[in-house]
This record gives C-alpha cells, structure tokens and sequence, in this order.
C-alpha cells in the first residue's frame, strides 16, 4: 500500500501562518511550496509539494523522484499530517519557535559567536577551522548538548560550523544552558574570551 500525504487546504491558507513566504512579505506570489518533512515538521523523512491540483496531478505522473522513491512509512506520515494541523490551529507554536530562536541568537551574539543568517531556526555556529568544529561538538556532547560540526565537503572550506537547531519542545532553561555550554566550550577553545 502506498502512503503519502495529501493537504486538504488552499496553498495559500497553508502558508500564510507559516514560512519563508510569510517572513519575506511574498506569500501573494507564491504558489508552489515544496518543503521536507525532516526537519520542521519533525517528520523525519521525506518531503511535500503543495500547489495547483493540475501540478500535483502532473508530478504524480512524471516527476522521477516521485516515482522512484519509497513511500513514507505510516508514521511519517501521521505525526506530519498532525504537525500541519497543529500550525494550521495556532499561530503559539510559530511564535514561541521565533521567540525561542531569537533568544538563541542574539544571547550567543552577545557572547561573542558568530550566527550565519538571521531569523531561522537552524543556527549554525561559525567556526571556520574543521578540527575545532568536530572537537567544540564533542565537548559539547560531554556537557549534555548534543550538536553536530559540519566541515568540508558539507560547507564550503573555511566555513565549518556547529549546527543548532532549535525546535518547539526546547524550553528557555534548554536554550539557556545551550549558550551557557557554548560559552564554556568556546572559551576553552579560545574561540571567545
């Protein structure tokens, strides 16, 4: 049998409480959104495309990726439809994730690191040298905040990064001690004083 998800709701109901649309003042222009399932939604894999039916209809029939490709496991499926839902309902969820972001961002400014783009919930690190990424995140990991470096090939060289991720379960006291950790650990490693 095969699963996929299917959003009763008009495109632009979908994205007018939520997204890059939204945040960059366009959602009247927009009229496809496609998007993962692994990391906003939570889904953990696969992805979605939303749209005019004669496009969904047209990608069912001729897009490789959609004909070739397993189907998402049911669960996937089911904790993304409830996700949707749930951010359709409310917009507490997409406020709480920008207060929380924020608070991230502009507390690890404050401390002296340097947070690649602006608004976004995945707040990479900027370190710069691979080695200090990859031994930041093993410290990291050893105060109880696990994080991920990413080097070259991943990022371009010169630009290594430990990536943070925000998401809605975080609470404050969570984001708090993240920066605190990351203040121990950068100053441990000189990359702040």
């Amino acid at each position: 049998m095969s699963y996929y998800i299917t959003l009763q709701v008009d495109v632009h109901t979908f994205i007018s409480r939520r997204g890059t649309d939204e945040l960059l003042g366009v959602m009247d222009r927009v009229h496809i959104v496609n998007s993962t399932l692994g990391k906003a939604l939570g889904g953990a894999a696969g992805g979605y495309t939303v749209g005019p039916k004669a496009l969904i209809e047209l990608l069912r029939q001729r897009s490789r990726p959609y004909l070739f490709s397993n189907s998402l496991p049911p669960p996937v499926v089911g904790c993304a439809t409830r996700a949707v839902e749930l951010l359709l309902a409310s917009n507490e969820i997409a406020q709480s994730m920008a207060a929380k972001t924020m608070r991230f961002r502009n507390n690890m400014t404050q401390a002296g690191f340097t947070i690649s783009g602006t608004a976004h919930p995945i707040c990479p690190v900027m370190l710069g040298d691979a080695r200090l990424a990859s031994l930041m995140a093993d410290d990291m990991l050893k105060l109880g905040v696990y994080v991920i470096g990413f080097s070259y090939p991943v990022v371009p060289k010169g630009k290594a990064r430990i990536r943070v991720q925000i998401s809605a379960a975080h609470t404050d006291e969570d984001i708090d001690r993240t920066v605190d950790a990351f203040i121990q650990t950068g100053r441990k490693h000189g990359v702040i004083s």
